[in-house]
């Protein structure tokens, strides 16, 4: 009985070592980065498995439908990884805002004269830049997701009784203003993630000066703002219209 109880205490203590190293470990700067460098990392390919499925556009409405069809019927999948995705991004921007704040309290008097030398304009503005995708991202759940911003187009079906993505995608691109706000939007996204690319393999000790990883920011946003922008700039000009592509 002794010998169960002690155990018991034993694991207990190391339980508690081990909660402690890690909330230090979060707290400390360099872990702050790993955590915004791994979770970034997660986001960033999400973010590319949505773009991908964002070009079956191109295919056509029983193309894009049935893809969507698929993702909708996975509830045991869906709502998981929607979680998951939701927790990721608020411990990164939760993670992000105190690192901002750390560097401050680091530097509390401003520069008479600031001028950077290694740093870039999307870098400096990184965070401001991460909560404007936030915003972003909010919209992009209530127009598609919740269907607040043009519900005359929310949850209509087509032929096969399955909800017509395809159309919602097609009726909301097709309005300027709209398509502006998504414009705006992945300017802003593709800048952010493009910066945060060479950050992520910098955090993680993976940036050498044998491999050009600078330049994997640059080709990270532009192939991301082509690929998202390039199915609704293709219903603005009327190329994918609501009776299919051509």
């Amino acid at each position: 009985m002794f010998a169960r109880d002690h155990a018991t205490a034993r694991g207990i203590r190391v339980t508690e070592f081990h909660m402690t190293w890690l909330v230090r470990y979060a707290r400390s700067s360099i872990g702050a980065k790993h955590i915004m460098a791994v979770t970034g990392l997660l986001l960033f390919l999400f973010a590319v498995v949505h773009m991908i499925g964002h070009l079956q556009m191109f295919g056509g409405r029983d193309m894009y439908n049935t893809y969507a069809h698929f993702l909708q019927s996975l509830w045991e999948v869906k709502w998981p990884v929607r979680a998951g995705l939701l927790v990721l991004l608020i411990v990164h921007i939760i993670v992000a805002l105190g690192l901002v704040a750390k560097n401050r309290a680091a530097r509390p008097e401003r520069y008479a004269k600031f001028k950077p030398v290694v740093s870039s304009a999307a870098g400096r503005t990184m965070a401001f830049t991460g909560l404007a995708v936030f915003a972003f991202i909010a919209f992009h759940i209530i127009h598609f997701t919740v269907g607040w911003v043009q519900p005359e187009a929310f949850h209509t079906l087509d032929a096969e009784k399955r909800w017509d993505a395809y159309s919602m995608f097609v009726i909301g691109f097709q309005n300027p203003a709209i398509y502006g706000v998504y414009f705006a939007g992945m300017v802003l996204l593709a800048l952010h993630l493009g910066h945060g690319a060479a950050s992520w393999l910098q955090s993680l000790g993976l940036r050498h000066p044998k491999y050009p990883v600078d330049r994997l920011g640059p080709l990270i946003a532009f192939g991301l703002f082509v690929g998202y922008m390039a199915p609704p700039t293709a219903v603005l000009v009327g190329l994918i219209r609501m009776n299919g592509v051509g």
